[in-house]
């Protein structure tokens, strides 16, 4: 699609709208001189060249993608009202928007009766929902996997609830034993399951944790912030088969999910709650997360009062069921806008997801058989963990992993020719030794190279991308032997 064009088609209704109301006079503190304006303009262009391409495929770090074009045309023209969804009063429109959309996303979760809203954010979609933890099990504490998002400690500090870390296997997913260990004491009241950690993808087993907590009276709430919308790839209610099985139309399309996968993100339907981001896979900009409740009762520990707001309409306003008061309406707009055109179906959204997800799995049998590289562990979404193999050092030697996989990643982004843009992963010893076992543990912790195949671009540039992945990893050795050790 031309940006431009519907941009302008933005900006064009928005002034045949405006013209429909009394003419009245600009004031003067608002003018900008134009020649200024220019100026400061082109000033903030050149600024924004100092960005990483997020846009390329020749970035593949961190969980970073622009929106969709779709999006940013949704955006700016509701942005042009400039609508506030905090009440009806404020975004009649786009809050009706709003509410629509999170119908998609409850249904794409598995959720029949629901409640929820969109947010600014994850960590606000996650405070939101420990906070309804905290009301509905007051005194208790909230178990979270060692490899959880940080926010859930810091989110849980604010509020005043006891953390409980629960260790993680050796695929990085919280440890079903020892979850078990810490609910019998009675400790914790909410159990916090990751499906897509931030750090290596890895998808809690959900599926077990929902029965296991239920058996204990413990909610479950699913930090699906980065994995939920790879629901639309497993089948069920969201275009596949009536017994939840992914058919094998969708198997052809995508690289299927181990079974346990599969299970844990098709239990979603089963949590008390649920906290997605729309700006991450769901391809909006950033300031759209969303929270998701099971029970429409919950709005109990929401409710308060408003002296000048709620009054232009009996429904229910959305900052009635929310923490947050000022929201963008124009985020839900553009999420409103890109469902209208790629929809939470297999075909639709799922599509971009399978790209990302199919490059993953092909890129970690690229690593297998590669002389220059090693895999860390198997991608159980679309983030790709792995390391260069140094000549020399076998078994591995974490001092010297964790050296190549930093110059990896710095020659890389520094590159006056075909840069290529990395992340870098800290894990521990006994992380790295749990998955290679005949590793010598030199260190306490090192580094291992990350990849995010978040763009559906990485599936047809992914042979490029490996290749000089594999001559930077190359490149690393003299600094990773000359590391001492």
């Amino acid at each position: 699609m031309e940006l431009g064009y519907w941009l302008g088609r933005g900006a064009e209704a928005f002034r045949d709208w405006a013209r429909t109301y009394d003419e009245f006079a600009a004031h003067p503190a608002t003018a900008v001189d134009e020649a200024a304006c220019e100026v400061a303009f082109e000033e903030l262009l050149a600024r924004l060249r100092g960005s990483y391409p997020f846009f390329h495929p020749c970035y593949a770090g961190q969980m970073l993608k622009p929106p969709h074009p779709v999006a940013v045309a949704g955006y700016a023209a509701a942005m042009l009202v400039n609508s506030n969804n905090h009440a009806l009063d404020g975004g009649p429109a786009t809050s009706v928007m709003e509410e629509e959309v999170v119908e998609q996303l409850a249904e794409m979760a598995g959720f029949e009766a629901h409640l929820g809203h969109l947010t600014s954010s994850g960590t606000q979609a996650n405070l939101e929902a420990l906070f309804v933890a905290r009301e509905s099990r007051p005194g208790a504490g909230v178990a979270v996997s060692s490899e959880a998002h940080y926010t859930h400690a810091r989110m849980c500090h604010l509020l005043g609830v006891p953390v409980f870390t629960v260790p993680v296997d050796a695929r990085g997913r919280m440890d079903m034993g020892e979850l078990e260990r810490l609910l019998s004491t009675g400790a914790a009241g909410t159990v916090v399951a990751t499906t897509g950690t931030t750090a290596l993808g890895a998808v809690d087993p959900l599926h077990r944790i929902v029965p296991l907590a239920r058996r204990y009276g413990v909610r479950v709430h699913a930090d699906a912030a980065y994995g939920g919308f790879f629901r639309l790839l497993t089948g069920g209610r969201t275009g596949g088969r009536p017994d939840g099985r992914a058919d094998e139309r969708a198997d052809r399309r995508q690289a299927p999910f181990a079974p346990e996968t599969a299970d844990a993100l098709r239990a979603l339907a089963r949590c008390d709650s649920v906290a997605i981001d729309p700006h991450k896979h769901g391809l909006q900009p950033y300031g759209c997360g969303a929270v998701l409740f099971g029970d429409p009762d919950v709005a109990r520990f929401f409710r308060h009062d408003s002296p000048y707001t709620y009054f232009t309409s009996r429904r229910p306003h959305l900052g009635e069921i929310s923490l947050e008061c000022s929201r963008s309406g124009a985020a839900a707009a553009a999420l409103w806008l890109t469902l209208k055109l790629l929809p939470l179906t297999p075909d639709g959204l799922g599509a971009v997801l399978a790209a990302g997800r199919r490059a993953a799995v092909r890129w970690a049998g690229l690593i297998s058989d590669s002389p220059c590289l090693e895999p860390y562990q198997p991608p159980e979404l679309d983030i790709v963990t792995y390391y260069p193999a140094v000549p020399g050092s076998s078994p591995p030697r974490l001092s010297r992993v964790g050296v190549a996989s930093k110059e990896v990643m710095h020659q890389g982004m520094n590159a006056k020719e075909d840069p290529v843009f990395l992340s870098v992963a800290r894990v521990t010893a006994d992380a790295f030794t749990a998955r290679h076992a005949g590793a010598v543990a030199d260190s306490d912790h090192t580094h291992v190279l990350r990849s995010v195949l978040m763009k559906p671009e990485s599936e047809p540039y992914l042979d490029r991308l490996h290749q000089r992945v594999g001559r930077l990893a190359k490149t690393s050795w003299p600094a990773a032997r000359g590391s001492g050790r």
